[in-house]
Order: structure tokens, then sequence, then C-alpha cells
């Protein structure tokens, strides 16, 4: 075997997104004890700063040694009991993976299914809500990555607790770049991911709990299924030993070895984010949509998801008539090393999936991949409009900044 060295490329899909030199370089600091006293204090940091990105005060805020999808995991593992009824929105992929989590905890979903594409019908949710006043959970997916769409949480969490019922939700596309008010919405659980708008590598997932959910974890019936989940374990680690006196002593049960320089990195996306203010990074996400969208709305592409329920960071482009979407993908990571996301399920071969995210989040991103897109489109004789699309965006992006 010989070293790998990864081609330079520009990251435009889905996720992850590229990695800004200040995360690689905290990465590359020397490592230390996961139960050294200096890396407790840093995770109480990382623990305080993911608080102010999710907006809540909730005591039990931590990173995940794993990446979204266990973020996702622990939530449902911890809180769905077996026979337990919950209800799930699904307008999308990850809409049916919440699906997959409550069938294998022995829970019972009621599937509230949506259009992919469209935003998920709070009144059908009422509906199904009330047929169903026994089921103990509501969840849904903020950002829903497969689409684009986004979903009106706080009108869906303020459902789960007229209904009496807990809720879960995924901002694994959301945190960091859209508004995430975990105190304000009354969630539950929420989970997300490092690797999208928190410009972070893979491999860490950002969870917050409500003292409610707590409860329902610490009065379970049965055990929790997975031993390395299990929030009653997990407790001792990242909140620290409830039978210590010396509160002044900062001390940790042991759990598990954590990724000790993955964390380096979240800390250092989180000092970043308090630099430009979460509110600014927020703007900036919209910003760069709206670059981003002018330059195709010139070309003459079109989205997939009406403007008022659209995604800053995941934009779903339709592919134009008799184009191939693997073809336009494998020239421009062959020709231009940028890398844009496919259709999943049945929009498979109907749209590209762009993203807007972090450190990708940037003009020259943007720049790059219109004028990428349009070559290529252009060359293969596509339905498109070329020679404008950079100019539009140029003018979108100092209407931005001079607004």
């Amino acid at each position: 075997m010989d070293s790998f060295h990864p081609p330079l490329r520009t990251l435009m899909g889905p996720g992850p997104s590229d990695i800004h030199l200040r995360i690689r370089e905290a990465m590359s600091r020397p490592a230390i004890g996961h139960l050294d006293p200096a890396f407790i204090a840093m995770m109480d940091e990382v623990k305080e700063g993911l608080r102010a990105v999710f907006r809540t005060k909730n005591a039990l805020t931590f990173p995940v040694s794993a990446p979204g999808s266990a973020g996702m995991e622990i939530c449902f593992v911890n809180l769905v009991e077996p026979g337990d009824k919950v209800i799930i929105c699904q307008n999308g992929a990850f809409g049916g993976r919440m699906q997959e989590n409550v069938e294998r905890c022995g829970g019972v979903p009621i599937v509230v299914a949506c259009e992919w594409g469209a935003p998920i019908d709070v009144e059908q949710v009422d509906d199904i809500c009330r047929q169903n006043q026994d089921a103990k959970i509501l969840a849904f997916v903020h950002a829903e990555t497969s689409t684009g769409v986004r979903a009106n949480a706080a009108a869906l969490c303020a459902l789960a607790r007229a209904h009496h019922m807990l809720s879960i939700v995924d901002a694994v596309t959301s945190l960091g770049g859209s508004p995430v008010d975990v105190d304000a919405w009354g969630a539950d659980a929420v989970y997300s991911g490092t690797q999208k708008c928190l410009s972070c590598t893979p491999g860490l997932s950002p969870v917050t709990f409500s003292a409610q959910a707590i409860e329902k974890v610490r009065t379970r019936k049965t055990k929790v299924q997975s031993w390395f989940l299990d929030l009653n374990l997990l407790l001792g680690y990242w909140e620290g030993d409830a039978k210590n006196k010396n509160k002044n002593k900062k001390t940790r049960a042991y759990h598990h070895t954590a990724p000790i320089n993955a964390l380096y990195g979240l800390h250092e996306s989180l000092v970043m984010l308090h630099e430009e203010g979460l509110d600014n990074a927020i703007a900036r996400h919209t910003k760069m949509h709206n670059v981003l969208k002018a330059g195709l709305d010139a070309m003459g592409l079109q989205f997939l998801v009406a403007e008022e329920h659209r995604l800053p960071q995941l934009n779903s482009i339709l592919i134009p008539d008799g184009v191939q979407d693997a073809d336009v993908r494998t020239r421009l990571l062959q020709d231009f090393n940028l890398e844009i996301g496919a259709g999943l399920g049945p929009l498979t071969g109907k749209i590209w999936r762009i993203g807007v995210m972090g450190h990708s989040a940037r003009f020259e991103n943007i720049t790059l991949c219109l004028s990428a897109l349009e070559t290529t489109l252009a060359a293969m004789q596509a339905p498109i409009t070329p020679g404008k699309a950079l100019a539009a965006a140029q003018a979108a992006y100092q209407d931005a900044y001079t607004a």
C-alpha cells in the first residue's frame, strides 16, 4: 500500500461540504487522553457552543461519536419502546429512515406520507394525531436533504405538545445554515451532523435532549437496545459522575474512547461560528443561495421546490430534457473537480442536488459551479440559455452585499 493523496475537489453536493483550513489544522494537533482534564474542559466548551447553535439551554447537548445517522438512531433507540406508536412525517428519503428506526426498536410507525419536493402538510399531521391519541412521539425532518424542502418545525413541535407527544427532529442539513430554535419550538430530541453547514468533517452528530425526553429515558420499562447509544450510560461521560460531591472537580465516567482529533475540529468550527455570528452565518447561506439562484434562473434551469419552502443550503434542480444525470456529474468531476449530488428514490435521474453549505457557501464556489455546469450542458446541446449565468450571479452578489 502507498499513502493516499485524494484529488482536490470542490464539494457542492448534499454533504460533506468543503472543510475550512482552520479546522484541518485543528485536527492535526497532538492527541491527548479522552479523560485528560484539558480535554474535559474542551468538551464543556463544545457543549456550550452547541447549545448556542441549537439555541437551547438543554443540559444534555453533546456530539455523538459517530455520524448523523447515529444521531438519528440515538434519539429513536432511547425514546421508542416496543409497542410505542410513533407518527412519522415522510416527504423524502430521511423520513423513510425514521420509519426503519422505529420498526427496529419494536415501535409501531404511523406514516404521514407527503409528496417528495413538497412541505409536510401540518393539517394532515394534526388529523393523524387526533386519530392516534395513544401515540408517544411525532418525528419529522426539518431540512429534507433528499429534496431541499424545509418543514414548519415550530408548528409541528406545537402539534406534538398539544397532543402530549414528544418530538424528534432531524436537523442534519439545517444546523448552522437555517434557524434551528430548539427551545422556542419546544423540541424534545434534535440531531444533526458536523459535515454540512458546520464546515467540519463527517463523523460526529450533535444532539440535544429536553428534560422531558431525559425523563422518558430514565423511566423506560425496557433496556435501550443499543449499549453504545444508551443515554443512561452516556450521561456519565458527557455530564460527569452525579455521585461526585466535589462540584469543582471535573470528572467523567469512562464510556468509550472519544474521537479526540475530530472533536478538536468541531471545537474550532464552533469558535469560527461564534466569530462570524450565528445570524450572520445563516444570512450568508441565504445570500449565496440567491446568487446561485440568479445564475440558474438566467441559464433557464428550474428548482424542484417552491421558493417559500426551499432550503438555501440544499438546492434541488430539475435536470433538463434529454440530459443524462450521471454523464453531467461525471464530466463535472473529471473536468472541473466539482462534485454535485444525484437524486434519491423517485427523484433518481430527475434532479441534481447542489449544496451551498458551510465553507462551500462562498462566491467563488458558486461561480465555479455555474460556469462548469453551463459549459458542460452547452457542450451536450442541452436546452439552456448560455452566456448569462455569471453576469446574473455577479449582479445578485452585489445586491446582497450592498443592500
